[in-house]
């Protein structure tokens, strides 16, 4: 039995996926919804509802750290994890996820980019660079190879494809959705009091590196569990856009987390649906719509300040005498 159908195995996940695939099959034919009909349209909306939320829960404290591009680097080492899967398969008949092995890689990237940064004392983008270049390589390396025809199928891990997700693939993302909610339910208060003041964190005795460490490890599984859809090279851009349109409207940062998500939510669901309809990349539609919204976002923010300034600008009448 491989690793992914194992996990299927030891948790109600098949039963969760199923019931799930039932309920969208209802709603298709109460409302008439004719992509509601395939299975693999039920897997897409589901790993797009979780993405939904996790991509922003975790992107609002790398923004809020200046770290948006650590999705990018740890995004093209998980490119690598998946040609070791690939490789494994194609060489000893293993029946691995690459999915899974990507999730280890990009882990293993994620704590190698704050070892990297602590211990030559460089700044976190050199230590970003160095992994993202050493990433992107071995996975070039491992699909040139092509032992076992290892190249085939290798645009949908860079582009993303609805069709694709498989109901192994969507229980492995519900796995990584339950431990990333539950950690950041767990140290909420310590990872903000790090991103806001990482100094007064260290003089309160706070284990910075540590959780550093953790911020690290999850962005990692958030951008592999994304990647299905996504594709490795827009992944990143649900870290960031989201958050980037929710700070033009929200103020404090717990209400910028909670509009980052609904904004994240609008922006898959809708990609989705268009990509469906006019059968267009997942990734690419994905992250048009949440530009578009960024902008729209932004318009909305510029035009709430004005409309403030002149309140405040505006003359009040004398009473008369």
């Amino acid at each position: 039995m491989t690793p992914s159908a194992l996990i299927l195995q030891l948790a109600p996940l098949g039963w969760l996926i199923d019931r799930w695939s039932d309920l969208l099959s209802i709603l298709g034919d109460l409302f008439g919804i004719g992509m509601f009909e395939y299975s693999f349209m039920h897997r897409a909306f589901l790993v797009g509802l979780l993405i939904g939320v996790m991509a922003p829960l975790i992107g609002t404290f790398l923004v809020h750290r200046q770290l948006s591009l650590i999705g990018d680097a740890l995004a093209h080492t998980a490119f690598a994890g998946v040609a070791v899967g690939l490789f494994i398969n194609a060489v000893f008949d293993a029946g691995v996820s690459p999915y899974i092995t990507a999730v280890i890689v990009a882990m293993l990237a994620a704590l190698a980019i704050e070892l990297i940064s602590e211990v030559t004392d460089a700044y976190n983008d050199v230590s970003m660079a160095i992994v993202l270049s050493t990433g992107f390589a071995l996975g070039a390396v491992l699909i040139s190879i092509n032992a076992g025809g290892l190249a085939v199928g290798v645009n949908q891990y860079l582009f993303g494809n609805l069709s694709t997700v498989s109901r192994e693939n969507a229980a492995i993302l519900l796995v990584l959705f339950g431990v990333i909610v539950a950690v950041v339910g767990i140290t909420y208060k310590q990872l903000l009091y790090v991103t806001f003041d990482e100094t007064a964190a260290r003089v309160a005795g706070l284990n910075v590196p540590w959780y550093n460490r953790v911020m690290a490890m999850l962005t990692a599984m958030v951008v592999v569990g994304a990647m299905q859809i996504m594709g490795v090279i827009l992944v990143a851009a649900m870290l960031v856009v989201p958050v980037a349109a929710a700070a033009q409207l929200a103020r404090g940062f717990s209400t910028a987390l909670l509009a980052s998500v609904v904004l994240a939510e609008l922006a898959v669901l809708t990609g989705i649906t268009l990509s469906y309809q006019y059968e267009t990349t997942a990734g690419g539609t994905i992250v048009l719509v949440a530009v578009g919204i960024y902008i729209l976002a932004v318009l909305g923010g510029k035009l709430r300040d004005r409309r403030g300034s002149s309140e405040v600008a505006a003359p009040v009448d004398e009473p008369a005498d």
